[in-house]
């Protein structure tokens, strides 16, 4: 895991920049796949990120192939990833339904392009493994997208946490509550690995290896609509993570708990999301994208003092795609770890079998 707990680089207008700077020409990407994701939150953002390139949309579909024209008239619509290759793509960003996921990553590898992933990267541990290993032994980069590091929240919460003020921090709680019953969860793979994967990814991110697993899930493997983790981490903090489509009075999206106090945020999501669904893109609006109005800060309390209003970072997705195209000019790590996907994966399958056994589950490594 050796992503894991790296911090990741603001951005501003001079970054920016210096981006454009260092990787010019930009990287023309292909994005994979234009459904919901790859329309909404994949092509607007690749579009906005510093030194990156839309330049060809990879769909079969006769509908969607019209309607990615229209939408991105400088992109180069074609109806397989080998074709975007041969016509030029530099990197391909993948966003097709999860079962998909493995098969059109080997694919890229095989044909040698630069390849982010969209969440989940894989169906199982096993599959993130053997997508891995191609990578490295072929010297092909690859990323998974974990958009959510780059979150307002929880960049917020990563800052709270550097500054010390919370003393000895002992257990993360983290909720991606919505409610949404009519959602579709079996194109993504089940809830567990949808949401699942953000949430697990983050704990990863703030306090490292995982040792134990108990889980409580609602519906089968793949089709859950509700689910509950409990991590225990090496360094001994507890994180408690919750994802639901069927809950209508969402739990704060964090509370961070030390010796000293605690820091609790209430919004139930990033406005990223919101602002792309509406048609609001990072492009356009540049340095006021993903900024959070004061309405939805948190606060800290320390002890049994009053409540302080903590301002939140803005959210800033494009720099994950900004951060990959450093990478493919060789001018810096790609923005998240492959291995990181490994152990995300690892820790969903120890916690689906912690689900339906009802006990906790050891990771093998700390057996």
């Amino acid at each position: 895991m050796s992503g894991v707990g790296r911090q990741q680089s603001t951005s501003g207008r001079s970054r920016a920049l210096e981006d454009l700077s260092a990787c010019s020409p930009p990287v023309t990407f292909a994005l994979v796949g234009y459904g919901e994701g790859g329309r909404y939150f994949h092509a607007p953002v690749i579009a906005g990120a510093a030194g990156a390139r839309l330049g060809f949309i990879v769909t079969g579909s006769p509908e969607r192939s019209a309607q990615a024209a229209a939408e991105h008239p400088q992109a180069e619509v074609v109806p397989s990833l080998a074709e975007a290759v041969a016509a030029g793509a530099q990197a391909v960003a993948i966003s097709t339904p999860v079962a998909t996921h493995s098969q059109l990553t080997d694919q890229a590898i095989a044909l040698g392009v630069p390849t982010v992933c969209d969440k989940p990267f894989a169906l199982d541990a096993r599959a993130a493994r053997a997508s891995v290993q191609r990578a490295r032994s072929t010297g092909v980069l690859l990323s998974p997208c974990q958009n959510r590091r780059w979150d307002s929240d929880f960049r917020t919460l990563r800052r709270v946490l550097a500054n010390g003020e919370l003393g000895q921090v002992t257990r993360l709680e983290s909720a991606l509550e919505r409610w949404a019953p009519a959602e579709p969860v079996i194109a993504g793979g089940g809830l567990l690995r949808d949401f699942g994967t953000h949430l697990v990814d983050q704990a990863l991110v703030l306090f490292g290896p995982v040792e134990s697993v108990a889980a409580q899930t609602s519906g089968g493997d793949g089709c859950e609509r509700e689910a509950r983790l409990q991590l225990q981490h090496v360094n001994g903090v507890v994180s408690e993570l919750s994802a639901s489509l069927v809950q209508p009075a969402p739990a704060p999206r964090y509370r961070l708990t030390g010796t000293a106090g605690s820091f609790v945020l209430e919004a139930p999501l990033d406005v990223q999301e919101a602002l792309l669904l509406a048609g609001r893109t990072p492009g356009v609006e540049g340095d006021a994208w993903g900024v959070e109005p004061p309405s939805r800060w948190g606060a800290v309390v320390l002890g049994d003092g009053p409540a302080r209003r903590v301002p939140s970072e803005p959210g800033r997705w494009p720099d994950f795609y900004a951060a990959f195209a450093r990478a493919v000019r060789g001018r810096g790590p790609v923005p998240v770890d492959p291995a990181d996907a490994i152990a995300t994966c690892e820790i969903l399958d120890a916690a689906r079998r912690a689900a339906r056994s009802g006990a906790t589950v050891r990771l093998p490594t700390h057996a």
